[in-house]
This record gives structure tokens, C-alpha cells and sequence, in this order.
């Protein structure tokens, strides 16, 4: 029997990096999913493979900072399964400045991004988790939800050049820690995970010059080699971390030998020191 098996999880982007490896290892283990990513192109190719594991799937394509995206997500999964199980906050990007050059409109992306969307995705799940919640008391049913908060190391440490993402990474530890109080009366499991130095595109070599597309604006990301080998060589474990080994530490929060962990936020770093 596989551990979700019939479960509806929620991810935000996931057609890349970690939220594609969160997506396929949710289905593998019998989820169905609703997946949402900015760009159409990753999503037709996860549906494909996620139907190749024989899970159902649903798209709700755009940007999770749109102000609708919220209720348009969760009514995504409510009327193609009639139900919420899990919800995984995953989508998000870095735009680095230093204090003195940054300016309003990065401060607000990395907020609108990585605080605004969750709280307005889970504003919109509640009414159905409390409903949900109700109906199964009166039957006499005992089920957890689970929600799983995308941190940083860099919300809990801080990290230079990275004020307006460490802020709003902070901010997602708050969020969880007060959602599980919340929510703990409708048998919601609220943790959250804090990413280390993981392989994706936004960790990709500097001097690559890799960028990504947010609304028109190509923003430059990546680590710099220098940075790189200082960070490996603060990691006890000696190396990065996949998107995979990031996306088994979100579904160790989402499956049931998880029911009595909640407010908590896992360091996904290798063992390195905040």
C-alpha cells in the first residue's frame, strides 16, 4: 500500500528543480496532484510522467502572485478531487541585492513571492480543511492534513546580499509556526523545511550567467565558484544537495509517520551549521 495513497497534494512550482522532484515523489507514492508552475512548457512534461506513474493529475498554470491564484488553486483541486490533503508551498526564486542598492520592487517580489502567495493559497484552503475536518469528526474518521512551508537557511541565519529573501524566508517560519496553532484544532500538521545549498538553476555556476524570466524581467541568479567551495566546505557532509534529496525531506513532512511533528522547520543543509 503506498503511503498517500488517494491523498490530493498541492504544489507550487513544480515544473522545475525541487518542485518537479516534489511532484513525482508524491505521485510515485500515490497522490494525486494539483501542480502549478509559471511556464507551460515543464508543466505538459510532468503531467506526462506523472500519468506514467498512474496518478491522477491537475494544472493550474500562472503566477502565484497573482491575486486570484490562491482561490483558483485550491478550487483546482476541490472540484477535480473534492478534497485537500496536503499543500506544499514550494514556488519561488532569488533576486540578490546588498541594502544599498536594492530597491522597492525587489523588496516587494521576494515578499509577494515567498510570503504573499502562501498566506493567500492557505486563506483559501481553510474553509475546506474546517469543512472537511467537520464531516469527518461527525463520522467518527480521524485524518491529517499537511501543509509544508518552503524555507532557507538564509530566513534563519540571514545571508549578505540577501536581505529582501531572507526577510520573507523569516517570515515563512513565522507564518508556520502560527498556522499550526491555528490549525491544530482541524488536525493540520503545519512544519516547514529550510533549504540548504541545493543543485538547481538558481545555484547553478556564476559564471555561467544564468538567468530566469519572471514577468518579462530576466533576472540574474547563481553562485559564484568561490562561493560555492566555501560553502561545500562548511557542509559536514562535503557536498551540495540534489533536488531530489530536498523534495524526500518535504514528503518525510507529508507522510503519517509525521502526525505528531508539527510547528517545526527541518534544516535541509547537510548538517550545516545556521
Amino acid at each position: 500500500m503506498k503511503k498517500l495513497a488517494g491523498k490530493v497534494a498541492l504544489v507550487t512550482g513544480a515544473g522545475r528543480g525541487i518542485g518537479r522532484e516534489i511532484a513525482m515523489k508524491l505521485a510515485s507514492e500515490g497522490a494525486r496532484l494539483v501542480i502549478n508552475d509559471l511556464d507551460a512548457e515543464p508543466l505538459e512534461k510532468l503531467v506526462s510522467d506523472i500519468q506514467g506513474l498512474g496518478s491522477e493529475v491537475v494544472v493550474c498554470p500562472g503566477s502565484v502572485t497573482a491575486e486570484d491564484f490562491g482561490v483558483r488553486f485550491v478550487k483546482a483541486a476541490v472540484d477535480a478531487f473534492d478534497d485537500l490533503d496536503i499543500i506544499i508551498n514550494n514556488a519561488g526564486y532569488t533576486w540578490d541585492n546588498v541594502i544599498q542598492k536594492i530597491d522597492d520592487e525587489q523588496w516587494y517580489a521576494m515578499l509577494d513571492v515567498h510570503m504573499t502567495a502562501p498566506y493567500r493559497i492557505l486563506k483559501a484552503a481553510q474553509p475546506f480543511i474546517k469543512a472537511f475536518h467537520t464531516l469527518e469528526v461527525e463520522g467518527g474518521e480521524q485524518v491529517h492534513r499537511k501543509i509544508v512551508n518552503v524555507s532557507s537557511i538564509s530566513g534563519l541565519g540571514g545571508n549578505a546580499g540577501q536581505l529582501a529573501y531572507s526577510a520573507a524566508k523569516a517570515g515563512v517560519v513565522g507564518m508556520t509556526k502560527t498556522l499550526c496553532k491555528e490549525w491544530g484544532r482541524y488536525n493540520v500538521n503545519v512544519n516547514a523545511v529550510a533549504f540548504g545549498f541545493i543543485e538547481t538553476r538558481l545555484t547553478s555556476p556564476a559564471s555561467e550567467n544564468p538567468t530566469i524570466n519572471i514577468a518579462g524581467k530576466d533576472i540574474r541568479v547563481g553562485v559564484s565558484e568561490q562561493m560555492t567551495s566555501l560553502l561545500k566546505s562548511l557542509v559536514p557532509l562535503g557536498r551540495t544537495g540534489t533536488a531530489k534529496e530536498a523534495a524526500d525531506a518535504v514528503y518525510l513532512l507529508c507522510i503519517p509517520e509525521s502526525n505528531y511533528i508539527s510547528g517545526q522547520t527541518l534544516v535541509v543543509g547537510g548538517g550545516l551549521e545556521i
